[in-house]
C-alpha cells in the first residue's frame, strides 16, 4: 500500500499528517508514503485538476488517498488529516499529539524546503532547457544551409542543446516536413528537436531567437518603392505582435535575406514596440565577406586574413563599403611579424586607379552577386553574428550590422543604419571611437537621407493600413 499526502506547503494540516505518516512507514514493513507538496499559489488549481480527473470531491489542504499499485487498482480517497487520524487509529492504533505551535513551526519549515527545492528545480532546468529558435520563411535555400551550421554546436556553444521551429506557409508543408526528416537523419547531438509550422497564431512561443528570413520578390517591371515597403510591412505586421505576445522576453530578432533588410527590422520595431531595439539587428556579413573576398583576390591572399571592413548604411540597398580601417593579416610582403600583425590595407594596394575605379564600379556587381547568392554566403552570415552576439566577437575586431540609431557618428536618430560594433558579453556596443574623414562622413549623410525616405514611405503606408493606431505606432 502507498499512501499519497498532498497539500499546501505551509498547511499545518498537512504538517500533521506528514509526520503520523512517517512514524507508520518507520515502524510498518508494509507501509509507503509518498509526499506531493504544492506551493500555496498553486493549490487550489492542483487540487481541482486532481479531484476532476479521478472523480474525487475534496476542497481542503490536505488531500490523502491509497494506491494498490501491485495490483493496478484506481486510487482510493481517504479524505483530510481527519479522516487520516480516524484511518491511523482504527487500523494500526496510533494517533497524533502534535501541537498547534509545532504544527505551524512545521508547516513554515516545509513552505522553505519547498521554495529551496523548486528554485533548484528551475536551475536544473535551465542549464538543460534547449534554446528555442525560430525561422521563418524557412522554405528558402538558406534555411536549408542554416540548420548544420546551428546544430552543430559553434554558434551557441557545445553544451548548449536547441530545439529549431520552421515556419512558412501552408503551402510549403511538404518541403519544410522534407527538411526536418534530414535534420533528424543527420543526428546532431545538440539538436533536442525540429518541427515544422504552418499555424501562424502559434508562431514564436517561448523563443529566444527569431531569424527573419523573408524577401519580397522584386518584379521585372519597375515597381514604386510604396509598392515594396507595403509587402515588408504586412508582413512584419504579423510577425511583430506576435513575437510580442509569445516569445521570451529577452528574443533576438536576426533580419537576414536579400531584400529590405534594414526595412524589416525597423518595421518588427514599430510594429512590436516592446520588442528590445537593442535586440534586433539587420545582418551585413554577407557584403562584408564578399568585399573581403574580392580584396583577397585582389592580393592574392586568403580572405581571412582581411579585417575590419566596414559596411555603412542600407545593407540591401544603398550602402558605402569603406576601407579606410581595412587591415591584413599575415599578407606575404617584405615586412613579417607575429600571428597579430596587421598592416593597412590602403598602404598595401599600390594600384590606386583599381581602388578609385575598378573596386567603386564592381561594387554594383559584388550587389548582384551577394543578391544571387541563394544558400552558403547569408546562412554563413547569420550564423557568425549569431556567435558573435552569444559568445563575443573577438577583440577589437570590426563588424557591421544594421542597428537603431541613437544619433552615432552624427547619423540622424530612429532609423535602422548598417555601422561598426563589437559584441560582447551577450550585447554589442557602436565603436563610436573610430575616426571619420571628410568624405566618408559625407557619404553616410547620403545614405542616412535615402533611408529617412524609405522610413517616411514606411510610416505613410502604416497610416493608411491602420488610420486609427497608425500616429501611436509611428511615433
Amino acid at each position: 500500500v502507498v499512501a499519497v499526502f498532498t497539500g499546501k506547503a505551509n498547511c499545518p494540516y498537512y504538517a500533521k499528517a506528514e509526520l503520523l505518516a512517517d512514524y507508520l512507514q518507520a515502524n510498518l514493513p508494509h507501509f509507503r508514503v509518498h509526499k506531493i507538496t504544492q506551493h500555496p499559489d498553486k493549490w487550489e488549481q492542483w487540487l481541482h485538476d486532481i479531484c476532476e480527473t479521478n472523480g474525487w470531491k475534496h476542497s481542503r489542504s490536505p488531500i490523502i488517498w491509497r494506491e494498490l499499485l501491485d495490483r493496478g487498482g484506481k486510487g482510493l480517497l481517504l479524505g483530510g488529516v481527519n479522516d487520516f487520524l480516524e484511518y491511523a487509529q482504527h487500523y494500526y492504533g496510533v494517533t497524533s499529539t502534535m501541537s498547534s505551535d509545532e504544527m505551524l513551526a512545521v508547516a513554515e519549515e516545509n513552505l522553505q524546503v519547498h521554495i529551496e527545492i523548486e528554485k533548484e528545480e528551475e536551475e536544473i532546468k535551465s542549464l538543460i532547457k534547449p534554446l528555442q529558435i525560430w525561422i521563418t520563411s524557412a522554405s528558402a535555400p538558406i534555411c536549408y544551409q542554416l540548420i548544420p551550421l546551428l546544430a552543430n554546436g559553434e554558434v551557441f556553444g557545445l553544451t548548449t542543446e536547441i530545439s529549431i521551429h520552421l515556419l512558412d506557409a501552408d503551402q510549403f508543408k511538404e518541403v519544410l516536413c522534407g527538411i526536418v526528416m534530414e535534420a533528424e537523419d543527420m543526428a546532431f547531438p545538440l539538436l533536442r528537436s525540429i518541427s515544422e509550422h504552418t499555424e501562424i497564431d502559434k508562431a514564436f512561443i517561448q523563443a529566444d531567437v527569431v531569424i527573419v528570413l523573408d524577401d519580397v520578390l522584386l518584379n521585372c517591371e519597375v515597381q514604386p518603392l510604396e509598392y515594396y515597403v507595403r509587402e515588408v510591412s504586412e508582413i512584419c505586421q504579423v510577425y511583430a505582435p506576435l513575437i510580442e505576445k509569445n516569445a521570451k522576453s529577452e528574443v533576438r530578432v536576426i533580419s537576414s535575406g536579400k531584400t529590405f533588410v534594414n526595412l524589416k527590422a525597423m518595421m518588427i520595431m514599430t510594429y512590436g514596440p516592446s520588442i528590445k531595439p537593442e535586440n534586433v539587428i539587420a545582418v551585413a556579413t554577407s557584403w562584408e565577406s564578399a568585399a573581403k573576398a574580392m580584396l583577397a583576390r585582389k592580393l592574392n591572399m586568403n580572405a581571412a586574413g582581411v579585417k575590419d571592413v566596414i559596411v555603412w548604411g542600407n545593407i540591401t540597398g544603398c550602402n558605402y563599403i569603406d576601407l579606410s580601417h581595412a587591415k591584413l593579416y599575415g599578407y606575404d610582403s617584405a615586412i613579417w611579424g607575429p600571428a597579430n600583425f596587421s598592416r593597412p590595407l590602403l598602404n598595401m594596394i599600390y594600384d590606386s586607379e583599381w581602388m578609385h575605379s575598378e573596386f567603386l564600379s564592381a561594387q554594383s556587381s559584388l550587389r548582384s552577386q551577394v543578391f544571387h547568392c541563394a544558400r552558403m554566403l547569408h546562412a554563413h552570415a547569420v550564423a557568425t553574428v549569431l556567435r558573435y552576439w552569444y559568445h563575443g566577437s573577438p577583440p577589437g575586431e570590426i563588424i557591421s550590422v544594421g542597428i537603431l540609431t541613437a544619433g552615432q557618428f552624427c547619423i540622424p536618430e530612429g532609423i535602422v543604419f548598417s555601422m561598426p560594433v563589437r559584441f560582447q558579453n551577450g550585447n554589442w556596443e557602436v565603436m563610436t571611437e573610430l575616426e571619420m574623414n571628410e568624405t566618408t562622413q559625407e557619404v553616410l549623410d547620403c545614405l542616412a537621407h535615402d533611408l529617412i525616405q524609405e522610413k517616411l514611405v514606411a510610416l505613410k503606408e502604416i497610416k493608411e493600413m491602420l488610420p486609427y493606431g497608425a500616429d501611436k505606432i509611428a511615433s
